[in-house]
């Protein structure tokens, strides 16, 4: 030693041992990899080009050939459940979201664990990676609560451009339902929109500045992409419906059969033998099949227009993700980039116009010409949400696979293999303790900073992505879903779907399939498997009563719960107004009161 480095031989023994170790760190340590987690909208399993889908989405499909594309991946039916899961690896029934403000039962509001908010019961993800060093960054859709205590702010992000309600016209600064409000919060004050907003291309701008602007403190960094697109009202430049001007106009069967036939030819599902396209496409909320060709010439142009303008925004949404991931590979941080893109449920089959048809004519144009135009509204209801939710049964807030399976995939170069695919079931909840293991961030076990907290409660996918497993969880392994009278449980391949509710007429009854043979759910296997049956409802029972879930009454429907809690709120948040127009017209009626009856004096 004192021969090479003769500098090091006058130094303490101990500290040459120290300087030496100090040396090999680097080459033993891996550095903590950059995050970038991109959520859509209402995206349907087949909507990606990825995925069987005829919509232009190169960026990514590149992220699937680059990484690992799961056919298998499931979130909750609807997005703030399903967002209250992924931003702490914990069930929504514990976390606030028990189920979603807009269709809340009358007995769940204001419970512990349906607070409309994320609550104070768990640290979230962002939190975990800023305290270990993390520079956490966020861009879209929250839906998790307006106090202040549920904030990106205050739940974890340095910075953050956030949408606060469940959706937003994407040209504007107002609300898709009539009389709800649109709230941006940027960094915990409220902000108007710039003059050239349009969702998709201001979200990843925002996102683009704010890892720009915390580049050269050398953290990593923690990036939540959460796009309105593909949520109605479906909008979008004019240039984006062109290329899709002809394409649907054969209809959403044969577009559904289009998909499926591309699924099988590249192998994400297996061939069972049956036709994807079936009258039995009824919601969970039963909504009717609708015949193609029973619809007259203007009214398949029409739908037709709603289709193109649907794709032309997902398009500019996958463009807008393309232009983030060229920024990181033009910065140098791509190769150290884990990236997630996923769906927050299936696609959306409600026409939101019948909750107020004269409302929304008088707020929006609806004539085919402007659809996805400034000021204009456009939604593409169960026909096209079929069509996106290839080849499953049902659409969003159904516990059938139309529901909750979803495109997912992840990419990073030299961890994850290229063109890898995976049907091993996963589970939202499985997010968070992924992306700690990658951060070698350890999760919280029941404290965190001298508070009680609810545990994480999925599983890491970081062996299967580096190819050390086959599967996600084990064979016994069993998972509760429960959200507006709709239950699903797994366990391997085994699948039970039922409804609390008798106001659910969709495939009553216990629901059990086998979903790697039969994807579609379409052999009901509950009355030749009895015990399997009994023994995934009782773990759903088991879950009910260890998270305190409230179960919604046997006559709940969720479309009319639409409307009530549509009133309620509105009435809540324009109480003044309503109160200064009602002592207006108290007045001007005691004022014709006393004209009236000075005239009849007179």
């Amino acid at each position: 030693m004192p021969a090479l480095f003769p500098a090091m031989a006058r130094l303490p023994r101990l500290t040459l041992i120290a300087g030496l170790a100090l040396l090999t760190l680097p080459a033993l340590a891996a550095p903590q990899p950059n995050i970038l987690l991109i959520v859509a909208d209402d995206m349907g399993f087949s909507d990606p080009g990825a995925y069987g889908g005829e919509i232009n989405t190169p960026n990514i499909d590149e992220l699937a050939a680059s990484g690992m594309q799961f056919t298998n991946f499931h979130v909750a039916a609807t997005c703030s459940p399903t967002r209250s899961m992924l931003m702490t690896g914990v069930t929504n029934h514990l976390v606030g979201m028990g189920n979603m403000k807009e269709i809340m039962a009358d007995n769940q509001k204001g419970q512990p664990g349906y607070e409309s908010y994320l609550n104070d019961s768990v640290v979230t993800l962002p939190t975990l990676l800023q305290d270990a060093g993390y520079n956490t960054y966020m861009a879209g859709k929250w839906h998790l609560g307006m106090r202040a205590e549920s904030q990106p702010i205050a739940r974890g992000f340095k910075h953050s451009f956030a949408l606060m309600e469940s959706g937003a016209d994407n040209w504007e600064e107002k609300h898709y339902l009539p009389g709800g409000s649109a709230t941006w919060i940027e960094d915990g004050k409220q902000v108007s929109l710039p003059e050239d907003f349009y969702s998709s291309f201001t979200y990843a701008d925002k996102l683009i500045s704010y890892i720009r602007e915390g580049q050269d403190e050398g953290r990593p960094f923690f990036g939540y992409l959460a796009f309105q697109a593909v949520h109605a009202p479906h909008q979008v430049p004019e240039e984006y419906i062109d290329r899709y001007r002809k394409t649907y106009d054969a209809g959403w069967d044969t577009i559904r059969q289009q998909r499926y036939a591309r699924q099988l030819q590249a192998g994400l599902l297996p061939d069972t033998g049956e036709q994807a396209v079936s009258d039995d496409w009824g919601t969970f909320y039963s909504t009717p099949y609708i015949a193609w060709d029973g619809l007259s010439d203007e009214e398949k142009a029409y739908r037709s227009r709603q289709m193109a303008v649907f794709a032309g925004m997902a398009e500019a949404m996958d463009q807008s993700i393309g232009k983030v991931i060229q920024y990181l590979k033009d910065s140098g941080q791509y190769d150290n980039t884990l990236i997630i893109f996923m769906s927050d449920n299936g696609g959306e089959s409600t026409v939101l116009r019948e909750v107020a048809p004269l409302l929304y004519r008088l707020r929006y144009n609806t004539k085919q010409e402007a659809l996805g135009a400034k000021g204009s509204y456009s939604e593409y209801g169960p026909g096209w949400a079929y069509a996106s939710n290839t080849p499953f049964y049902s659409y969003k807030g159904s516990p059938f696979s139309g529901g909750m399976r979803v495109p997912f995939i992840v990419s990073q170069p030299g961890l994850i293999k290229a063109g890898s695919r995976s049907n091993s079931f996963g589970y939202v909840t499985d997010i968070t303790p992924t992306l700690l293991a990658a951060a070698g961030v350890p999760a919280p076990t029941g404290e965190y900073r001298g508070r009680k907290v609810h545990e994480i409660m999925g599983t890491s996918m970081l062996p299967l992505l580096q190819g050390k497993a086959e599967r996600i969880h084990d064979a016994q392994h069993i998972t509760v879903y429960e959200l507006a009278g709709g239950i699903a449980v797994w366990q391997g391949d085994y699948k039970l779907v039922t409804s609390k509710t008798r106001a659910v007429p969709a495939r009553q009854g216990m629901q059990l399939f086998n979903t790697r043979k039969d994807p579609l759910e379409r052999h009901n296997l509950a009355a030749a498997m009895p015990e399997k049956t009994a023994q995934l409802y009782a773990a759903y029972e088991d879950y009910v009563k260890r998270y305190n879930v409230i179960e919604v009454p046997d006559d709940y429907r969720a479309w009319e719960q639409v409307k009530i809690n549509g009133r309620e709120n509105f009435i809540a948040e324009h109480r003044s107004a309503l109160v200064a127009i009602a002592l207006i017209i108290l007045v001007i009626l005691g004022l014709l009161v006393r004209l009236v009856a000075r005239r009849r004096q007179g």
